[in-house]
């Protein structure tokens, strides 16, 4: 059974829903004053909805943002809880985005089927035309974006321009 949105959690639901450990939690408690659970008798915890908007916020910046704990508190002096809690929706609203964005393209990926594409390009292509060389070149070339298509689509790693036939590489740039 799921609690309400501004029910109270405890210490495990909320080290469950944020991906951490238990003693993280409690050692955040220590390192952020602004985090402040309610303790009940035997010490149990219990965090209101606002601290858990808060620890959020805070895992964001540490975890994916890569702040340290004393770049997080900085962060809280300065621009105050509410732009911690911020920063968590926003990164929580990008992630749905990327998530919706990969969702259209696995979809895309169904609808047009790369491989069949390029057969039917080299299927399309006459015999008189393969015998000339430039006109077998240019060929060569549009089955050559369309494989590159194709990696974008999948999602695979494209480093450069497919090489034709006799080509060399290119040179990669010093910087």
């Amino acid at each position: 059974m799921s609690k309400t949105a501004d029910a109270f959690r405890t210490i495990s639901e909320v080290a469950g829903e944020l991906d951490v450990p238990k003693h993280v939690l409690r050692f955040w408690e220590g390192k952020f004053p602004q985090v402040r659970p309610m303790k009940r008798g035997g010490g149990r915890r219990y965090y209101r909805p606002e601290d858990l908007e808060l620890l959020r916020g805070i895992r964001h910046l540490l975890h994916a943002e890569g702040y340290t704990i004393k770049g997080v508190q900085k962060i809280l002096r300065e621009h105050g809880v509410d732009e911690v809690k911020a920063s968590a929706k926003r990164a929580e609203l990008a992630g749905l985005a990327a998530k919706a964005k990969a969702k259209r393209g696995r979809r895309a990926i169904k609808r047009a089927s790369p491989p069949s594409a390029i057969r039917s390009a080299r299927k399309a292509v006459s015999f008189s035309t393969l015998s000339d060389a430039g006109g077998r070149a240019s060929i060569e070339a549009a089955i050559a974006e369309l494989e590159i298509c194709r990696n974008i689509l999948l999602g695979r790693k494209v480093t450069g321009r497919a090489r034709r036939k006799g080509s060399k590489p290119r040179r990669a740039a010093r910087t």
